[in-house]
């Protein structure tokens, strides 16, 4: 089991930096920006549809919570009342 484990860190290491490249002098920030630019470069129209979907998922996500908060009890089985 150790063995699998330290395998799984080692190569588990090995794919994020091969995937991301990124420098330890980048920030978190820079470096998904220098990576969005470089797909847009390659394909714009796959970016524009990554774009889309991380912006439907977010409002519907927004949406889903708004549900479980509003139109159920969910805050008053938890003891929270905003009323």
């Amino acid at each position: 089991m150790m063995i699998a484990i330290i395998f799984a860190i080692i190569y588990g290491r090995d794919a994020i930096d091969k995937t991301f490249r990124k420098h330890a002098d980048e920030t978190i920030g820079e470096s998904f920006v220098a990576d969005f630019q470089e797909y847009y470069k390659k394909d714009p129209k796959r970016t524009v549809r990554i774009t889309v979907i991380v912006i439907s998922s977010a409002i519907l996500l927004i949406g889903c919570l708004y549900w479980v908060f509003a139109k159920t009890n969910l805050l008053k089985l938890i003891g929270i009342s905003l009323r």
